[in-house]
């Protein structure tokens, strides 16, 4: 009943995820709720903690839509036709100090994600858009995951994926993320650099042109300069590289780091490859701030998020920037109705 309450849908359920309650994922999602960009395009539909919620709308004199227990929801056999918190149940106003790293914080946090992909997979959603989460507090509830992406892809059985970000003006796939700089030479592969080109390649034709010209940035100054600063482009990169000119993708590289993103380079270009996290993250984060988004590639289910984190300073405060998780939402309506007409 739920696909076909989807199917005759003129606009996608997009499930929005709370983040850590302690931080601005409350007040961003209450915020997104009502901003006319996201009801026009689809029906929200959040994941977190009513009574926090409603402790946050209350402080801040912000709206809160109905609300409905997670297991009528999970029994409903019709879909919503306005936005609607989904009430997991997990934290009380009293267990959340704001701007306070704590393990209840972390669990309720990856409670409300996992409800929201276990209802993506079942189809009962169509998408889903993440407020940010916190690590520290993660790790403090046992989850121990660098962070969404990872959660995401060990969820939904996922070995092939990569955290792409996107805005107006960049897109940027990576091929590693959160690890240790020193590490990322050791992760390194062909296979790896490859796959990611061709989720990255994948995306763009999505969101950006069907047939997008992709820039992979090297990992050492000057691309390597011949092996003379680091093997890394030798061994890894330029065999991904004519792997994937080989199979028709129109890709460059590898190009030196410190040059790949002038005005001259972005106007050939529609999406990058990034080696590690600060690599891409940078000049993305220098260019659009606030109205970045995170995207997983190469999961069975559309996943978008805010690019920034949770900010405790500002946690509850009346004053977190929305459009982050605004934008992220519009971009999982666009990826879904991409992956819609090429079913259809």
């Amino acid at each position: 009943m739920i696909d076909e309450a989807l199917s005759n849908r003129t606009r996608p359920i997009v499930g929005i995820t709370m983040g850590d309650p302690a931080g601005i994922g409350p007040e961003i999602t209450l915020k997104a709720l009502v901003d006319p960009r996201v009801l026009r395009s689809c029906v929200p539909v959040v994941y977190g903690d009513v009574a926090v919620l409603r402790r946050v709308a209350e402080l801040l004199s912000l709206d809160l839509p109905p609300s409905v227990c997670i297991a009528d929801w999970r029994n409903a056999g019709m879909a919503p036709e306005s936005a609607i918190i989904v009430d997991c149940g997990v934290l009380t106003p009293e267990e959340v100090c704001p701007g306070v790293v704590s393990a209840a914080c972390g669990k309720a946090a990856y409670t409300y994600l996992a409800a929201a992909v276990a209802d993506a997979k079942s189809g009962r959603i169509s998408a889903i858009s993440t407020a940010p989460l916190h690590k520290e507090a993660l790790h403090a509830a046992g989850v121990n995951y660098p962070g969404h992406t990872e959660i995401l892809a060990a969820l939904t059985h996922t070995e092939r994926y990569c955290m792409m970000l996107a805005c107006d003006e960049l897109c940027i796939g990576f091929v590693t993320t959160h690890v240790a700089l020193a590490d990322v030479s050791r992760i390194l592969s062909v296979e790896r650099v490859y796959e990611v080109i061709r989720l990255t390649a994948e995306a763009a034709a999505r969101l950006r042109t069907p047939s997008p010209r992709l820039c992979v940035c090297g990992l050492n100054p000057h691309a390597g300069e011949g092996g003379l600063f680091g093997e890394e482009e030798q061994n890894y990169i330029v065999p991904a590289i004519k792997r994937a000119l080989a199979e028709g993708l129109r890709v460059e590289g590898p190009i030196p780091p410190d040059t790949a993103f002038l005005p001259e380079r972005r106007d050939l270009t529609d999406a990058y490859v990034a080696m590690y996290h600060d690599q891409g993250h940078i000049p993305f984060k220098m260019q659009a701030f606030d109205r970045g988004v995170n995207i997983t590639l190469g999961l069975p289910i559309v996943r978008t998020s805010v690019d920034h984190g949770t900010a405790f300073d500002i946690a509850w405060k009346g004053i977190a920037n929305p459009n982050s998780l605004v934008q992220a939402i519009r971009y999982a309506v666009q990826l879904k109705s991409f992956e819609s007409m090429k079913k259809g």
